[in-house]
């Protein structure tokens, strides 16, 4: 198989992909290194291909993906409050489209996360644990951005009031 027979079914899967799929995965079922498919993916974001990259694997953005409004709202807490605060605009209908954070030598450095239910924040949290990594808040004295997809403002609102109570919404 070529590289384009395997971009093309790479994208086939995306479509009718109900959750992300790992660079691993593709590299197993093509039998090719998960950097082969790195590179599949960069050439079909090259074309022009909504395809978003979270530490879950690959999403293709649908239309259906981008509807409602996106607004930015600033967070600091401890690395132990993440579940909560991802849980609070998961539970209140928010989707959590990325982390944000401003390094002083990087300047702004975005996580895709793209997490939409309590599974896949459990996911997350599970995944945390088990790297060791750091979050990147922990960069930024847990000062960071999420951008938030809601259906509306009334939502947005009734997050950053719940995020407020639970002393996680930044106030400066």
């Amino acid at each position: 198989m070529d590289g384009e027979q395997r971009r093309t079914l790479i994208l086939l899967e995306l479509e009718t992909a109900e959750k992300p799929v790992s660079a691993s995965r593709f590299a197993e079922k093509f039998n090719v290194s998960r950097q082969i498919i790195v590179g599949d993916v960069a050439l079909l974001r090259a074309s022009g291909r909504e395809i978003i990259a979270t530490a879950r694997g690959y999403l293709l953005e649908t239309e259906q993906a981008r509807q409602g409004i996106i607004r930015k709202i600033a967070c600091q807490h401890a690395p132990e409050q993440t579940a909560d605060e991802m849980q609070t605009i998961i539970s209140l209908g928010g989707e959590i489209i990325d982390v944000v954070v401003e390094h002083p030598i990087y300047g702004e450095l975005t996580g895709g996360l793209h997490i939409r239910t309590e599974k896949e924040v459990e996911e997350f949290i599970k995944a945390y644990q088990n790297s060791h990594a750091s979050l990147l808040s922990e960069l930024t004295a847990g000062i960071h951005l999420h951008t938030i997809r809601c259906e509306n403002e009334q939502m947005v609102a009734t997050i950053k009031k719940a995020l407020e109570q639970k002393a996680i919404l930044y106030k400066g």
